[in-house]
């Protein structure tokens, strides 16, 4: 059974971006090139992250994105939204099921989020960061 806490896990990207931001900003990492950040997630494949989730909103309206939406489509959005504000230089959000995950199984329900944009991206910076040596 997936970790069905998204807000949680909405915080910890989101503050985990912030604070390393915050921390480049103020020089913590002088002498740096800006930072390299990438967030990938791994859901388990089932059921409870694939069906719809009624939102509690007992002190105001979600969004209607969403809005009986499942939490690998939470997670989805969520880590378009970190890729689009800039927070992330790359993102992934990757699906696995109990069959087919222990050996390497996984699918993409997104092509913005997909692996190898995630590894390309961090490939350019290493590279780029080599031919500056």
């Amino acid at each position: 059974m997936p970790d069905l806490s998204d807000g949680v896990r909405t915080e910890e990207a989101l503050g985990s971006a912030t604070d390393l931001w915050a921390a480049y900003r103020e020089g913590a990492y002088v002498p740096s090139v800006r930072p390299w950040l990438g967030y990938m997630m791994l859901l388990e494949k089932a059921q409870g992250s694939l069906r719809p989730v009624r939102p509690k909103e007992p002190h105001f309206r979600v969004f209607a994105e969403f809005s009986l939406s499942s939490y690998a489509r939470r997670y989805e959005i969520l880590l378009t939204k970190l890729l689009r504000e800039r927070l992330y230089d790359g993102a992934a959000l990757l699906l696995s099921d109990a069959v087919t995950g222990p050996n390497g199984g996984f699918e993409e329900p997104c092509a913005e989020l997909a692996f190898a944009r995630f590894a390309e991206s961090l490939l350019s910076r290493v590279a780029a960061t080599i031919r500056t040596m």
